[in-house]
């Protein structure tokens, strides 16, 4: 004999399904992993840095 499905919960666990399928495929086309901003942020802050203390300052 062959076991009752519920349809209702089949059709929950295919819309959490397609749901999670689409996160992940969010993560990897928006994601950036945290080592890169860190990377990203400490080369922006260096080069502020440098901007800075290349500055001439204009005494009127």
């Amino acid at each position: 004999m062959v076991e009752p499905v519920n349809l209702r919960q089949f059709r929950k666990r295919k819309i959490r399904a397609d749901k999670e399928k689409l996160a992940d495929e969010n993560r990897k086309k928006f994601g950036v992993s945290s080592h890169i901003k860190k990377t990203a942020k400490a080369d922006k802050n260096l080069a502020t840095r440098k901007l800075d203390g290349a500055k001439l300052d204009k005494k009127d």
